[in-house]
């Protein structure tokens, strides 16, 4: 790091302006304690902003790779870590953190590694090539994540979240049969490493290429409530004791991937406005129920999935989701009798006068609120979930004059030829200077046009429309 804190109490770092660095910004190495990031600004940022990283030799078994594992017989069973040489109860507060991961890529803009008891509070954070916030290992857990507004990422990599998160802690092991097997025998070794929850709260998160918080390879002991996700969905990989509650998800969903039998998750009490989408799931926690859907098809297919049998389907009345107040009217009793509380959007992101105006704010989208009970006909075609527009709530979501063109639902960011050219809520005007109207015209300008030349498609987003060039050879 440009600035390293090893072996500190009671330091501070305070109203500095750090950029136009090749590496890291702000690097805490093994043991500190009580230290402080606040009101700076980073940008022009080789690697990562900042960074909490202990020292691997505090922890037991550890396997920070996905390949990597201890052997059952050769397993430390003492829970947390030996020793004291790692970065503990340190704060980063007011810090606007943007432009960074120049060089590097797999970096993010505060990292929390072999460390505990971190708060990361009130920081504007985005235009990263991966997370804006990272956790590594649950090794040991206790963090504070709150009021952080965090948009603009995973821009140059995949597979990956606006919060981003891994375990690998002592129960890991990459083949999911031993994996089984081992916290079937010894359920203590889930909590060994992640040893306090970890919490995820007043939070907004928008990433157009990946999830807004994406729990994977076995993150567990997790709290993620009241925050407003703004494309992504919430998604959650093999893991254990994972509350998430109260948190607005906004024209996506819930992803829960390969569950454990007795994971002890629990989704409840949450806005969702599209269906689920499982992928191994057999086992559905503790409780998945009290969810409050827009469209009563994905309730529909929660239900026979034998979930959310007291969740209801209503359309709630946002309150100016233009100004990105996402709160819900009085008017909508169904949902607060759901159980759904509101709460503030208006103290996401930086606090001092200075960086707020200079922060940025995410572009907020329109709700897609679906007509209840209609299917619409789907389509995957490059990667993208595309549909004909036909609904007034597409329509008044996109700003489309008329009921016309390809609207897309959504974009793979792994697999998708499209990622770097087209987002979710586009609408397809035109390919190949053919009009587009609907499906069936599109499917027509693809077989018309040679896909092996640069062409061009027009797209309407941000209330107009744009040219894009797409190069040769890229569409099939």
């Amino acid at each position: 790091g440009a600035v390293v804190f090893e072996g500190t109490e009671d330091c501070s770092l305070k109203d500095c302006y750090i950029h136009n660095l090749g590496g890291n910004a702000v690097f805490f190495s093994c043991y500190n304690r009580r230290s402080t990031v606040s009101g700076s600004h980073f940008t022009r940022i080789g690697a990562s902003a900042v960074c909490f990283v202990g020292d691997p030799n505090a922890v037991r078994s550890p396997s920070f790779e996905y390949n990597e594992f201890v052997a059952a017989g050769k397993l430390d069973r003492t829970p947390g870590p030996i020793g004291n040489n790692y970065p503990a109860h340190c704060l980063v507060y007011d810090n606007l953190i943007h432009s960074i991961g120049l060089f590097e890529k797999q970096i993010t803009g505060v990292e929390l590694s072999m460390c505990r008891h971190i708060t990361v509070s009130h920081n504007s954070i985005y235009d990263t090539p991966r997370a804006g916030i990272n956790v590594s290992e649950g090794t040991w857990g206790g963090h504070i994540i709150e009021f952080n507004d965090v948009f603009d990422t995973v821009k140059e990599t995949g597979d990956h979240g606006s919060f981003n998160s891994w375990g690998r802690d002592r129960f890991w092991h990459p083949h999911r049969q031993v994996m089984d097997s081992l916290v079937n025998a010894e359920a203590s070794l889930i909590l060994a490493d992640v040893t306090s929850p970890i919490v995820l709260r007043y939070n907004r998160f928008r990433c157009d290429r990946g999830w807004d918080i994406d729990l994977d390879d076995g993150s567990g002991n997790y709290h993620i409530y009241n925050n407003l996700c703004l494309n992504g969905g919430i998604k959650l990989r093999e893991g254990f004791y994972r509350v998430v509650e109260n948190n607005i998800i906004v024209n996506n969903s819930f992803h829960p991937h390969v569950w454990f039998k007795n994971s002890g998750d629990v989704f409840t009490r949450n806005i969702v406005m599209s269906s689920y989408r499982p992928i191994q799931v057999r086992h559905w926690g503790l409780e998945v129920d009290y969810n409050i859907f827009t469209d009563s098809t994905a309730y529909q297919k929660a239900r026979k999935q034998n979930t959310d049998a007291h969740s209801i389907v209503c359309t709630p009345a946002f309150l100016n989701p233009s100004r990105g107040d996402y709160r819900i009217d009085n008017h909508s009793d169904a949902v607060f009798r759901c159980g759904f509380r509101n709460f503030d959007m208006d103290r996401f992101g930086v606090v001092s006068p200075r960086l707020k105006a200079l922060a940025k704010t995410p572009e907020f989208p329109k709700p897609i609120l679906m007509e209840e009970g209609k299917a619409h006909a789907t389509i995957e075609w490059q990667g993208l979930q595309i549909k004909n527009l036909d609904t007034l709530g597409e329509r008044s979501a996109t700003g489309m004059d008329t009921e016309r063109g390809v609207y897309v639902i959504s974009v793979n960011a792994l697999g998708s030829v499209l990622r770097d050219y087209i987002r979710p809520n586009d609408v397809i005007l035109e390919l190949g200077g053919k009009t587009v109207n609907n499906l069936a015209d599109l499917q027509k300008a693809v077989q018309e046009t040679d896909l092996k030349q640069p062409q061009t498609m027009v797209i309407f987003r941000s209330q107009k429309e744009n040219k894009l060039t797409l190069p040769g050879n890229l569409l099939k």
